[in-house]
């Protein structure tokens, strides 16, 4: 176990994860492809290596995701679009300078058909309904300049509705809270300039229950504390300035013990297998704790900080909140 992020090691199992295509694995985890491209890409600029992957395979490999009939990308060539992975091509191409190459108003028009009369979006044409998939439809609008062309009013309304008496939100009306989707929700309403509808002082106290004895974060109550969660609660929180709230150098400690020290990687929690959703949001959660030598990601739209401080779409929320000093 390590008591230092290895950087190094992280950034080289980041850059082999795109030539194992010979691995059974590569091939049944198609269906988050493209997500996992921003994953990895994500993670690399946070730890200062944004050149560590080719940008032109990278844009080239984007781009054949499209899904001409749909308008939007799907999780990998020939799949059908879905509202998530068109998140991840936006926010690929935004971190590579190359907006310039998608079709903002087709883009645009399919995520506005997946809007439903309740408020809530679906993830494509099939109909499954989430919050996460609002959230997903609000970050991506937002980042295509494009918000006035959404209902806010109609969004907003979905997602108080999901709020319940413990002041989280779950991910439908009447589901249970939930820290991932507490992030999505609270997220999308910082977007939309509508934090007045989060119970910011109940909420806080709810996620700050989230640290377990081993300072891992989980995501509902009785569940193993997960990596993951470093940066959904932390993101949460970061927005409703109350990081403090927590133990920040044991959740540190936490994170970095699930790191692979071998092959490089961090897992969901120690002695597990590393995976590059986890290695994100790993090292996004230290972004956020301030951790030496990262860059700032953005809580809301989990992009690095100077690609949105640049496009000027902070509003409502104060912006990060890192701690000035981190015992490492």
């Amino acid at each position: 176990m390590s008591t230092e992020l290895l950087t190094a090691l992280h950034v080289q199992y980041i850059q082999t994860l795109g030539k194992s295509s010979d691995d059974l694995v590569y091939h049944l985890t198609a269906h988050l492809r493209l997500n996992a491209i921003y994953w990895g890409l994500t993670a690399l600029c946070i730890m200062g290596r944004p050149d560590a992957l080719d940008q032109d395979d990278v844009v080239k490999f984007v781009m054949s995701c499209w899904d001409e009939q749909a308008g939007g990308f799907g999780a990998h060539p020939g799949h059908d679009a879905h509202i998530h992975p068109t998140l991840s091509g936006i926010q690929i191409l935004l971190t590579y300078d190359s907006l310039h190459l998608l079709d903002v108003p087709r883009v645009v028009k399919f995520i506005l058909s997946l809007q439903q009369p309740s408020g809530v979006f679906a993830g494509d044409s099939f109909g499954e309904v989430d919050t996460r998939f609002s959230y997903i439809a609000v970050n991506a609008l937002s980042l295509l300049g494009c918000l006035d062309q959404l209902d806010i009013d109609k969004t907003v309304d979905y997602i108080k509705q999901c709020r319940n008496f413990d002041g989280g939100f779950g991910n439908s009306i009447g589901a249970e809270s939930h820290s991932a989707q507490v992030f999505v929700c609270v997220a999308a309403l910082a977007i939309l300039d509508r934090l007045d509808v989060v119970d910011s002082e109940t909420l806080g106290w709810w996620l700050a229950e989230r640290q377990l004895p081993n300072g891992g974060l989980n995501g509902r109550p009785e569940k193993l504390a997960d990596v993951c969660y470093s940066f959904w609660v932390l993101s949460a929180l970061s927005i409703l300035n109350k990081v403090p709230w927590i133990d920040c150098d044991n959740l540190t400690a936490f994170i970095l013990s699930a790191q692979d020290t071998e092959k490089g990687g961090i897992a969901d929690r120690p002695e597990n297998v590393a995976d590059v959703f986890h290695t994100q949001f790993g090292v996004a959660g230290l972004s956020i704790l301030g951790y030496p030598g990262l860059e700032d990601i953005d809580p809301v739209y989990c992009m690095p900080a100077k690609i949105i401080d640049a496009m000027g779409l902070r509003k409502g929320w104060k912006g990060l909140e890192r701690r000035t000093a981190l015992t490492v």
